[in-house]
């Protein structure tokens, strides 16, 4: 079935095959976690405030990713030769999310009373279109997916246990600074 093609086993996590595409088009989940309810905050916001406290989670989330997210991202895939497409960001599917009451996309199909799992709606699609194993993925951003925030700590702390968002990168030192 299509869920070979999607495996979740911990020795193919660790050794993954390598691969080079040859397309130039990629289609990014950008705009999934901001729509359907995938962030950590959206699940505090759900316990704290309710399906209300969810909405005005996901609506700061939104009006902001094209500011916070996009260019970076944009920037970050142009920079390996390829183009970025953003289906979760197509008028069609936003129209669609926007018609949805927010206590189903907050809570789910069983409701406050037995709240689904973040993206619910998305794990359902994956799931009924075979991709099983992906439907049941524990969500990472891809800066901690690939490893890449822990390998960039090391490189410019000698540690990832001290890399704070405050820090000053080595390759960023001096930057700014006139010579007197």
């Amino acid at each position: 079935g299509g869920s070979s093609r999607c495996s979740s086993s911990l020795r193919e996590e660790a050794n993954p095959p390598k691969m080079r595409a040859s397309s130039r088009v990629l289609l990014v989940g950008t705009g999934a976690d901001e729509l359907l309810g995938g962030y950590g905050r959206h699940r505090t916001a759900r316990a704290r405030r309710g399906a209300e406290g969810v909405q005005s989670e996901m609506l700061k989330d939104l009006q902001r990713l094209w500011t916070r997210n996009l260019g970076r991202d944009d920037r970050v895939v142009a920079d390996h030769g390829r183009e970025a497409r953003h289906p979760f960001l197509d008028d069609a599917v936003l129209r669609f999310v926007g018609t949805l009451p927010i206590d189903l996309l907050a809570f789910g199909p069983g409701g406050e009373a037995k709240p689904s799992p973040d993206k619910w709606m998305l794990r359902e699609l994956a799931a009924a279109r075979g991709l099983v194993a992906c439907a049941r993925f524990k969500k990472r951003a891809i800066q901690f997916g690939t490893r890449i925030a822990k390998q960039s700590n090391i490189w410019h702390t000698g540690s990832n246990r001290q890399g704070k968002g405050t820090m000053v990168y080595r390759s960023l030192e001096g930057c700014g600074q006139e010579d007197s």
